[in-house]
């Protein structure tokens, strides 16, 4: 083989396969920015741009890289595939040791992203005087772009959902390693230093090899860090990440880092939510649930003899499963979601409401926090307004609405924004131990309608007493004036629920 007239392919195919790995640290760090510090867009949004000047400083310094080209090519490869593929595992581990945690994540980030702009400028130097030059532009271009896109497809589809975010970048820190090993043997005539590029090359593989291995190990020791109980399951889909934990024979479930329900005091804030709109509404036959995916709203609704469908449509597959599935999980929400009666529907809410053509009797709707603008949507005027067509004059709606007192102007902005499209609401709260003070909306087309006599009662209600006038109350620090209507087009809650839960 003639190492002369190869050489140019091989290197291309190295920038292919060092734009793939560049891109996925650059991800990973976003996505584990955004599970432990909440805001995924904001989390991107910086991570992307840190990355983005990061490479241009690297761009810049590689002009003073001079001698040995080959050598330090590989040195560049090596570092990436150690930074990159261990930065996941350090995070995780200092996430609940350190006090400036995003000035580590940031560093991580820059340093990353410094050495992958190097290794373009280094390569082009390389090849200048073995390809033309607008041949050499537009090739290495076209294969950085390429793998970048590969990258982009391949890491929510496949990577998060099977490997996880350490596991993600301990992988592709081994592939980045591997073209430094390649490179060092194939190499070996025109380095500096081969025997000891050589043992590097393969010394770093080995290291990493073995954090890969024990990656699972090194993960529950971080979660259990930070979540602080036992974790009895753990999983990645495509849109979270699901740890289920245990403490004194209760269960917590958290996604993304956030508390979800515990199982010691979950009724509480279930049986509010569900049953003043369930025991007032005029007709209950045919519910929709939006959001929920645990299937304790439903457990709740279907205690109501006169329910014949309910409609679930939660975005994750795999949180539905898992309410289906697990033996604890079942048990706790009394197997709702296997009920011949519950049509599960896995889906975008907001896409979902624009093509439904069903009529609802009640609809309890039950989102996660506005915490970034992927849910902030749900809690627009748009999104309720879509939700007309779904409605009769009848119909009646809860939706929770984030804490009232840790954070008012959020509560109060829900709460304004659905009556822009509702007039006929009322705001209630109830107390959660697990949380605090928790609110809640209920509201209803049918401008009669007074939300205070309930037409039907069901037993096996362990806290919600069906005085409904007792939640109403709100003490002057659960107030909030001159909040705006939450837009599509301007996303305020995000940025108030942001404000008042980043000071708790």
């Amino acid at each position: 083989m003639d190492k002369r007239n190869n050489l140019p392919i091989f290197l291309l195919l190295a920038v292919f396969i060092i734009a793939t790995c560049g891109l996925i640290y650059e991800l990973v760090a976003g996505a584990l920015a955004s599970y432990l510090l909440g805001d995924s867009v904001k989390q991107f949004s910086f991570i992307i741009g840190t990355y983005l000047f990061s490479m241009g400083v690297g761009s810049f310094l590689a002009k003073y890289i001079t001698k040995n080209l080959f050598d330090r090519f590989i040195d560049i490869e090596l570092l990436i595939g150690l930074i990159g593929g261990c930065s996941s595992v350090i995070l995780f581990l200092l996430f609940q040791q350190v006090e400036h945690f995003q000035f580590v994540l940031y560093f991580f980030v820059f340093l990353t992203g410094c050495l992958c702009g190097m290794e373009i400028p280094l390569l082009m130097n390389i090849l200048k005087d073995r390809v033309q030059f607008r041949d050499l532009v537009s090739n290495v271009f076209a294969f950085d772009y390429i793998g970048a896109l590969i990258a982009s497809v391949l890491f929510p589809i496949v990577l998060i959902p099977k490997l996880g975010v350490m596991g993600t970048s301990l992988f592709f820190g081994i592939i980045n390693i591997l073209v430094g090993v390649f490179l060092a043997f194939y190499l070996a005539k025109r380095l500096k230093n081969p025997t000891w590029i050589k043992v590097k090359s393969v010394s770093c593989l080995g290291l990493l090899a073995v954090v890969f291995v024990f990656s699972d190990d090194l993960l529950k020791y971080s979660e259990s860090q930070l979540y602080g109980n036992n974790i009895i399951y753990k999983h990645s889909t495509t849109y979270q990440r699901i740890v289920l934990t245990e403490s004194k024979g209760e269960y917590q479930l958290f996604l993304n880092n956030n508390l979800q329900f515990n199982t010691k005091d979950e009724y509480r804030y279930h049986e509010v939510l569900v049953h003043p709109a369930m025991s007032m509404a005029k007709q209950i036959s045919n519910v929709l649930v939006l959001g929920g995916g645990d299937g304790l709203a439903v457990r709740e609704i279907l205690k109501y003899p006169g329910v014949q469908k309910v409609t679930l449509v939660d975005l994750d597959e795999g949180m539905t499963k898992l309410f289906q599935t697990n033996e604890l999980l079942v048990r706790h929400n009394r197997g709702a979601l296997n009920d011949p009666r519950v049509d599960i529907i896995n889906q975008d809410a907001f896409i979902w409401a624009k093509s439904a053509i069903s009529k609802y009797d009640v609809m309890i709707i039950d989102f996660p926090d506005p915490s970034n603008y992927s849910l902030g949507k749900l809690f627009t005027n748009s999104f309720y307004q879509t939700l007309m067509p779904l409605m009769t004059e009848q119909t009646m709606v809860s939706v929770q609405t984030t804490s009232p007192y840790f954070a008012p102007k959020s509560y109060w902005c829900i709460h304004e924004t659905i009556t822009s499209v509702f007039p006929n609401t009322v705001a209630y709260h109830t107390y959660v131990p697990s949380f605090g003070e928790w609110g809640f909306c209920l509201f209803s087309a049918d401008m009669t309608q007074h939300f205070k006599r309930p037409i039907r009662r069901v037993g096996q209600l362990r806290f919600y007493n069906y005085k409904f006038e007792e939640l109403t109350d709100f003490p002057l620090d659960m107030r909030a004036a001159d909040v705006q209507i939450n837009r599509l087009d301007n996303q305020i809650l995000v940025r108030y629920f942001d404000e008042e839960w980043s000071k708790i």
